[in-house]
C-alpha cells in the first residue's frame, strides 16, 4: 500500500506538516463508560498543539438509546464543521494510543463522503514517546462548512444481520476479547446477554497492533491475523464489536488490506446482546 492510499499517517508526516492551514487534527480518545479520568479530561491535560477534541458519544445520534450511534449527515456536518474542518482539509485523528476510537472516527468521515482523512499510526503514545510537543487546555476553532452525504453501504443494521444468519452472504468478525466472545465473562455493559452473533468469527481488535508502540502490524501480520480468524478477504465481511467502536480497528486492517468497504454494525453487542434481543450463540467459532 502505498503513502498516498494508506490511511496511516507517521508522526514524522505530523511534525512536518502541523502548522498548515489545511491540515485539521482531532483528538477522538474514547474509553468505556465508568472509567476515570474521562477522554476530555485527558484531552485537556496534554494533546498534539492545535488538536480539538472529537467527543464520539457527542457527534451521535441522541434520539436513539443505544451508544454513539452515527448521527444524520446534517448533525455530522454541523458538529464537523464546528471542529473548524471543511471539506477540503485533510483531517488527521489520533487517540491516545490504545486504538480504539481513531478507527471509528475515521470510518465515519469516510461513511460521510470525506475521503481525505487519516489516522496517526501509534497516537498521541508514539507522539510522547518521541519527545514531541504537546500542550494543555481547550482548542477552540473558527467555525467552517462542512457538507456531509452519508453512504449506507458503510454501516450494517441489526435488521440487516438478522436476515443476514440464513443468508450467510456477509462474514461477521468480532473484534471484543475473545472469551467475550464465547460467552465465558459477562459484558463490561450491564443487562446485556454474553455470546456472540451466531456464525461470526472471533478476531480481538488488540491483535493487529504493537501494545508497545502503539503503530499497527505490517500488512503480512495483518493478513495472517485474518486468516487464522477463518476470514476470506475476497468475500464481503461486516465488523463488529461491543458498541461500534473498536470494531473500526478491523475496519481500518480490512482497508489497508485492500477490502474498501468493510461495512461496520453499528449498534454491535449493545444492541444485538440486549436481552429478548436476537439469537446468541456460545463457545468457540
Amino acid at each position: 500500500m502505498s503513502v498516498a492510499t494508506d490511511p496511516l499517517l507517521s508522526t514524522d508526516w505530523l511534525a512536518t506538516h502541523i502548522g498548515d492551514p489545511g491540515v485539521k487534527i482531532i483528538d477522538a480518545s474514547f474509553k468505556m463508560p465508568g472509567v476515570l479520568p474521562l477522554p476530555k479530561d485527558d484531552y485537556l491535560a496534554s494533546h498534539i498543539p492545535g488538536a480539538a477534541f472529537f467527543d464520539v458519544d457527542a457527534v451521535s445520534d441522541h434520539s436513539n438509546p443505544l451508544p454513539h450511534m452515527f448521527p444524520s449527515a446534517e448533525q455530522f456536518g454541523r458538529d464537523v464543521g464546528g471542529l473548524g474542518i471543511s471539506n477540503d482539509d485533510t483531517v488527521v485523528i489520533y487517540d491516545s494510543g490504545g486504538w480504539v476510537a481513531a478507527p471509528r472516527a475515521w470510518w465515519m468521515f469516510l461513511s460521510f463522503g470525506h475521503r481525505n482523512v487519516r489516522i496517526l499510526d501509534g497516537g498521541l503514545k508514539k507522539w510522547v514517546a518521541e519527545g514531541r510537543k504537546v500542550e494543555r487546555g481547550e482548542v477552540t476553532p473558527r467555525p467552517a462548512v462542512f457538507k456531509a452525504t452519508l453512504d449506507p453501504r458503510r454501516t450494517r443494521s441489526m435488521q440487516q444481520l438478522i436476515a443476514n444468519l440464513a443468508t450467510q452472504a456477509e462474514q461477521v468478525i468480532d473484534a471484543r476479547a475473545n472469551d467475550r466472545y464465547q460467552g465465558k465473562v459477562a459484558e463490561p455493559r450491564p443487562g446485556l446477554r454474553s455470546g456472540h452473533i451466531p456464525g461470526s468469527l472471533s478476531l480481538p481488535y488488540n491483535r493487529l497492533f504493537d501494545a508497545a508502540t502503539g503503530t499497527m502490524k505490517s500488512l503480512n501480520e495483518l493478513r495472517a491475523a485474518f486468516t487464522e480468524a477463518g476470514v476470506k478477504l475476497d468475500a464481503p465481511i461486516v465488523t463488529s464489536c461491543g458498541s461500534g467502536v473498536s470494531a473500526a480497528v478491523l475496519t481500518l486492517a480490512l482497508y489497508r488490506l485492500g477490502v474498501e468497504n468493510p461495512a461496520l454494525y453499528d449498534g454491535s453487542w449493545t444492541e444485538w446482546g440486549a436481552a429478548g434481543g436476537p439469537p446468541v450463540a456460545t463457545g468457540p467459532a
